[in-house]
């Protein structure tokens, strides 16, 4: 049972204008973690994995054990605060204002990133549909572009909106998933069937590296935990949204991905841009078409949900104090409208900085990047429920320190390129976390 905590006071000295609406109840705050799990994640991922064999499989129960335990972690924490913003407000109640801010600059840099991955995928299925599309980058990076400004338009209507919207796509996205699976246990050809180490390479750095790929399908966990201030009954809604939803993803997304396997040829599946679509084959000339359209309405509600979560951490931030107070300025549906518009211009500016690696390549690298830029803050949240159980509660410091080992095995496999730009931008946020510094500092003596 997930205790249920006292709300730590705030060491911030800033006030901005807190959202006062609860408009997200339990399924609402359940599908936000699970609308944004399930995404770009698992309909690209088998093609991803192909060149690993079936020791991808190892780094998928790695990684569905280590994300149920940053689950429980993240309930835990939750269960001690009402305030929004998530796992930047845990590091910050645990270790001060600069934690808490490079916990949120870190994961928000992992968010506008992902946005960008997640447009990438969508034009992925969506070449299913327009053939010629395909072979013209220009225009993939157009479609892109348009997916993430439309759904940035239906943030910025509102946080009731992007909530009903969200629920809808993710009752949608599990029918295709279904389909595979069903399909998988009648039609499934056990000799397409990878081998178990087709790359050669160190079973354990094969692990590593498919433990980094995999976390990437279950990143959004934490959307459930972020907008606590629109949450009915946040320390009871929370926990019980964030580990079930972890819980169903995960058996989903293994169930889904060896259902790939069996019904597509390993040669084949490496080189796919709409795996799914490819397995549907077995359904007949309409089953590409279906699973391509649920693939497009899951990536959307995924994409959905993360332009959400994007918006609201710069806005949890400012109330903070730890950024600009204009990003947390309101519109009349409680929206953040200032910090949705500035996440949708830098997703879009890295996906078009990207597109020259290829579809594939481009995905590869950004969801390697975007896992990077996300389990550092899941380790800092790990270390913040150690420092909080390690005397009171030995169980949850058990479940805290297998969180952190996880974290960082999966962080050595995100591979040095990725380390290094992700070291490069949390330095970068360095400078605006002092001028924050000085800024607070002055009011503070202006005000006395």
């Amino acid at each position: 049972m997930i205790t249920r905590g006292i709300m730590p006071e705030s060491t911030s000295t800033a006030a901005p204008v807190a959202p006062s609406k609860k408009l997200i109840g339990f399924w609402g705050c359940w599908a936000l973690a699970v609308g944004t799990m399930i995404g770009s994640g698992v309909f690209m991922l088998p093609a991803v994995l192909a060149p690993y064999g079936l020791l991808s499989f190892g780094g998928w129960l790695l990684t569905g054990v280590g994300s149920i335990a940053i689950a429980l972690v993240l309930a835990r924490l939750a269960g001690r605060t009402t305030r929004t913003g998530g796992m930047q407000v845990y590091a910050q109640d645990a270790f001060g204002d600069m934690t808490g801010f490079l916990v949120a600059w870190s994961y928000w840099i992992g968010c506008w990133i992902s946005t960008a991955a997640m447009a990438i995928a969508f034009v992925g299925y969506f070449n299913v549909l327009v053939p010629g599309l395909s072979d013209q980058p220009a225009y993939q990076a157009l479609v892109a572009l348009g997916v993430i400004w439309t759904l940035t338009a239906v943030s910025i209507r509102g946080v009731k909106e992007a909530g009903f919207v969200q629920l809808a796509m993710t009752l949608l996205k599990l029918i295709p998933l279904l389909l595979i699976i069903g399909l998988a246990t009648v039609a499934g050809n056990p000799e397409y069937v990878p081998p178990m180490n087709p790359s050669g390479g160190s079973p354990l750095v094969v692990l590593s590296v498919t433990v980094t790929l995999t976390m990437y399908a279950l990143l959004g966990m934490e959307c459930g935990v972020t907008p606590a201030g629109n949450i009915k009954d946040p320390t009871r809604t929370i926990p019980r949204a964030v580990v079930i939803g972890t819980i169903t993803v995960a058996a989903i997304y293994i169930a889904s991905t060896a259902a790939v396997m069996l019904l597509v040829p390993a040669d084949v599946l490496a080189t796919s841009t709409s795996p799914f679509a490819d397995a549907a084959r077995g359904l007949g000339d309409w089953g590409p078409l279906v699973i391509t359209i649920g693939a497009l309405v899951s990536v959307c509600g995924s994409l959905n949900g993360n332009i959400f979560i994007t918006g609201q951490l710069p806005m949890a931030a400012a109330l903070d104090g730890l950024a600009p107070k204009f990003l947390a300025r309101l519109n009349k549906g409680d929206a953040p409208w200032v910090s949705l518009v500035l996440g949708s211009v830098l997703a879009s500016a890295v996906l078009l900085a990207n597109y020259s690696r290829g579809l594939v390549g481009a995905f590869t690298f950004l969801l390697t990047m975007t896992t990077l830029a996300i389990l550092a803050p899941y380790l800092i949240c790990a270390l913040a429920e150690l420092k909080h159980s390690w005397k009171s509660a030995r169980r949850w410091a058990v479940v805290a320190l297998f969180a952190n080992l996880y974290s960082l095995f999966a962080i050595i496999g995100s591979g040095l390129e990725a380390m290094i730009w992700g070291g490069v931008l949390v330095i970068v946020g360095l400078p605006i976390h002092a001028l924050m510094q000085r800024v607070r500092a002055k009011s503070a003596a202006a005000m006395a």
